[in-house]
């Protein structure tokens, strides 16, 4: 832990203000131990106060979160979430209702978020990077997605792409957490597994329209994440902010799935006629099938979880507090 001798001094002139980094040990291919070591030297160098409170086991996050949480309150600090999209948006949703400034330092397999927001993919670029913000004084507000009380950063989903989500958990704990090995997993998914959902589904705020409709769906993707949108070939740079981007797609041959899936892959998917997208403000999901009117299994910024329906989409009204360079500086 390196801290000023009375954490309170951080609030005098010309001082740091201090790190509180919450590190999942588990994200992406880097070598946590070695990556810590590494953050801390240039910390260290830099005269910037922090503390690590690192993660060896999920069932910790919350505690490590909540003591972040709670220091950084006290002395006007900035809370890092060291980690995958899953673990930022683990954290930011106890940010935000902190009310705190929030830093990153991307270690997962994808890095939507930091990509998305022009911030360094390497953990030892991002922190330079996030100790000139902070000195700076530098914070943008991100516009953040809510799923009932639940925040998500990157996109939210039902149906086949949370049971994707955790055969690629299940080949990455066998065969290392690298993207090939996500790529892989999905492809094995589209092929071992069929869903079928009949959903009721409202949405209001997308060119001021107001729509109900009942329809067939295999996946229902909400997405707050141009990037990821457009790396598909389903969003234009510049779309509009304050919508979410919808994607349904309907039940399919496993031979139309897989042509779906490689025509994402190399940002073709506009323009199919199987694919129903809309944006909206905010969206209404009721499944109508027995089995999930009580709880229905969703994923949220690639980790799954079981809520209760109906389930209510649209954007927070509490923006993030991201400490970073405008835009225009960071691109």
């Amino acid at each position: 832990m390196t801290l000023p001798s009375s954490i309170h001094e951080a609030n005098r002139p010309n001082l740091r203000r201090p790190f509180f980094i919450v590190m999942n040990a588990g994200s992406g291919a880097h070598n946590a131990s070695a990556t810590k070591q590494q953050l801390e030297s240039l910390m260290q160098e830099h005269d910037q106060p922090h503390e690590f409170l690192s993660c060896p086991h999920p069932r910790l996050l919350p505690d490590r979160i909540d003591e972040a949480v709670r220091r950084a309150g006290e002395c006007d600090g900035i809370v890092v979430a060291a980690g995958g999209d899953g673990t930022i948006r683990t954290v930011a949703q106890r940010v935000v209702a902190a009310g705190l400034a929030f830093g990153v330092l991307p270690m997962g397999t994808f890095n939507y978020f930091a990509r998305d927001n022009n911030l360094p993919q390497d953990p030892l670029a991002a922190i330079e990077a996030l100790m000139a913000s902070a000195q700076a004084g530098d914070e943008r507000l991100v516009q953040l997605g809510q799923l009932n009380d639940q925040v998500f950063l990157v996109n939210a989903s039902i149906g086949l792409y949370p049971q994707l989500l955790e055969d690629r958990e299940e080949m990455k704990r066998r065969y290392g957490r690298s993207r090939l090995v996500a790529l892989w997993a999905a492809m094995v998914s589209l092929v071992q597994r069929q869903t079928d959902m009949l959903l009721r589904i409202e949405h209001s705020g997308g060119e001021g329209k107001h729509d109900a409709d009942v329809l067939h769906a295999c996946t229902l993707f909400v997405g707050n994440n141009a990037l990821q949108l457009q790396d598909v070939g389903l969003l234009e740079a510049g779309e509009e902010a304050q919508q979410l981007a919808v994607l349904v797609m309907p039940p399919a041959p496993v031979l139309h799935h897989l042509v779906l899936a490689l025509r994402a892959m190399v940002g073709r998917l506009s323009g199919s006629e199987k694919i129903t997208q809309f944006n909206c403000a905010r969206l209404i999901v009721e499944p109508l099938a027995r089995k999930q009117r009580r709880q229905v299994k969703v994923a949220m910024d690639g980790e799954t979880a079981w809520m209760k329906p109906p389930l209510v989409f649209h954007i927070s009204r509490r923006p993030l507090r991201l400490v970073a360079p405008p835009r225009e500086r960071a691109a």
